[in-house]
Formats: structure tokens, sequence, C-alpha cells
């Protein structure tokens, strides 16, 4: 009976110390996802160009620039109604039937460029992308889907 408590209570202070430090990056404006965390955005257009929202960090019409939003326009050919928003999925990882590869080519100001072979296209993702990962990924992964 004792050695069930120490195990209860050992496993009840591990749960408690990850869901701590989860609640701290969230509260420094972080996710600081895994490294095959699947992410989910929203976007939409609004002005002419590709933006998210994400209350969590506070970023509200969040555009995408420099080359991605060509990136972007690209994979959503084939979402119906993409304009009006679609589901964009994304990973440092790869996953089941991932469309694009991004590759991480350089930094340049607070931002980073990525390279698409797929579409012979170089963008660059904002330094918001640091709410999602603690440090710019080598290789980004993406899908877009209808919502």
């Amino acid at each position: 009976m004792k050695k069930r408590l120490v195990i209860i209570s050992v496993v009840g202070l591990t749960l408690l110390a990850i869901a701590g430090a989860f609640i701290h990056q969230y509260q420094h404006g972080r996710v600081n996802a895994p490294a095959n965390a699947l992410l989910v955005l929203k976007l939409y257009r609004h002005a002419g160009s590709w933006v998210f929202d994400d209350a969590r960090f506070g970023l509200v019409k969040e555009p995408f620039v420099a080359g991605t939003p060509e990136i972007i326009d690209k994979m959503v050919e084939d979402v119906p109604n993409s304009d009006q928003g679609f589901r964009l999925i994304f990973s440092a990882s790869p996953f089941p039937d991932y469309e694009v590869k991004l590759v991480w080519t350089r930094g340049q100001d607070t931002g980073n460029w990525y390279y698409c072979e797929k579409y012979d296209i170089e963008g660059w993702l904002c330094p918001a992308m640091y709410k999602y990962y603690e440090e710019a990924p080598k290789e980004l992964y993406a899908k877009a889907e209808a919502l």
C-alpha cells in the first residue's frame, strides 16, 4: 500500500511539473512545440494577403510576406473556397501526406528564409514563428486542407 502511494505521488508530481512548464511557456508567449508535433492554423485572405490569427499570442491578421504568399497560393490551388479560409497543418518533422517541404536557407533580420523545392520558391517567415518553435527548424512540412 505504501509503495503504491509513493508511485502515485511521484506520477502526480511529474504531471504537475510538466503542466507547470507548459503554463510557463504559454504565459511567456510561446508553445515550443516538439519537433514531431502537428500544429494547425486557419489562414484566410485579408486585404489581398494571406493572414492568420492566434489569440493565444495576441496575433491578429498576422501576414505572410516575401515569397511565402506565392508558396501558399500554389498549395491551395485545389482547395475549395480557400480565400474564405483553409486549414494549414505544419510540423518540423515529416507527417503522412504532407504536401510541401520547406528547407531553412538563412536567417535575415528577425525572420528566416525557407526554400520550397516543389515550387522553386523561397519565402520568408517572420518572427511570429518563434511563438511555435524556440529555434528556427531546419525543415518545415506543411499541408493545406479545406475547412
